[in-house]
């Protein structure tokens, strides 16, 4: 691998003695992120967790200025400060002392195709294996229920017990997808978890779906991650919404509204699966015809055999074969 490229600059110790890390956390600022899931959690990671800069990628290679426009201070009769766009690979510790990497930042406007190259080199480099994200998706579901999520993964045994809400879907593509299906096409490990965030709180920040959000990672990943702080924030996004709710009647109605369809939803749900577990008792077509075929070897060892207690026919002379 290469270790210099047009689109990223390493640091110079990483340069010098790389630290291997097998696993990198994404999360690009600019595609979808309902309750500001992706945003959060890094941000979170970053502010509560030792960590290091280890590369970061040249956003005049990346970067649409004209339709970003990055905000500038003007401070008077001058201009003061530039909110220059970064995407930056950190080396970071998980709670328990384990390494892992944090790839923050804008999503790229241009060369996504390289940049996904870039990111391949960049973990070669560092060791990595796996690689995993978290990011909120809107749903028309009430903040009274248990959180959802959608999970995937390159190899679905990664999974576990697992029952998909979408089936084959066509959606908007993002550098953070592509990241996923490239790396999983290179040999590497890829998961993910897309939260589902209440519609009518997408814009907001929802502690509920973050806190799943971390909870998710480190089931798929093994991560040590605090979350007592996210826990405190989340009980008080909750209050604050009930608040709220109890202002305002018609947004109340709305709530209540998605519960009764989130609740019969979920009965629906429950009563395919009872049905998926009868069904499965059942036998298949092979058992069926192996049974078949002992019975036309030997009538008398096919079927259940009689209880105790029932009265059987006994042959009369009516019923005996003349040619026996």
């Amino acid at each position: 691998m290469t270790t210099s490229s047009p689109l990223f600059r390493l640091e110079t110790d990483a340069a010098r003695q790389p630290q291997p890390a097998p696993l990198l956390m994404v999360a690009l600022d600019g595609f979808i992120d309902a309750g500001q899931v992706r945003s959060t959690l890094a941000e979170h990671l970053l502010e509560h967790l030792d960590h290091e800069v280890v590369a970061s990628f040249v956003a005049d290679e990346l970067v649409d200025y004209r339709s970003r426009r990055p905000l500038m201070t003007f401070d008077s009769d001058h201009y003061a400060d530039y909110d220059d766009p970064s995407l930056v690979l950190y080396r970071v510790q998980d709670a328990a002392g384990e390494p892992f990497l944090l790839l923050h930042g804008f999503e790229p406007d241009f060369r996504w195709e390289g940049f996904i190259e870039a990111v391949r080199q960049l973990g070669l480099y560092f060791g990595v294996r796996r690689v995993v994200s978290a990011h909120g998706i809107p749903m028309a579901v009430p903040h009274t229920r248990p959180v959802g999520m959608t999970r995937f993964a390159s190899d679905r045994e990664l999974l576990g017990e697992h029952t998909p809400v979408f089936g084959q879907v066509k959606i908007p593509s993002s550098a953070e997808s592509l990241l996923h299906l490239r790396l999983a096409e290179a040999g590497l490990t890829t998961l993910g978890v897309a939260v589902h965030v209440p519609h009518y709180l997408a814009e907001a920040q929802f502690g509920d779906a973050i806190v799943a959000a971390a909870d998710a990672v480190m089931d798929l990943t093994g991560l040590v991650l605090p979350t007592a702080e996210l826990i405190a924030m989340a009980g008080l996004t909750r209050a604050q919404i009930e608040t709220e709710l109890a202002q305002n009647h018609d947004a109340r109605e709305v709530v209540e509204s998605l519960e009764q369809r989130y609740d019969h939803f979920v009965e629906g749900m429950k009563k395919r699966s009872l049905l998926a577990a009868e069904a499965a008792k059942l036998p298949n077509a092979e058992e069926i015809g192996a049974e078949l075929e002992k019975f036309l070897r030997d009538p008398g060892v096919a079927g259940p055999a009689p209880q105790e207690g029932t009265v059987v026919d006994e042959p009369s002379d009516d019923d005996t074969d003349p040619q026996a």
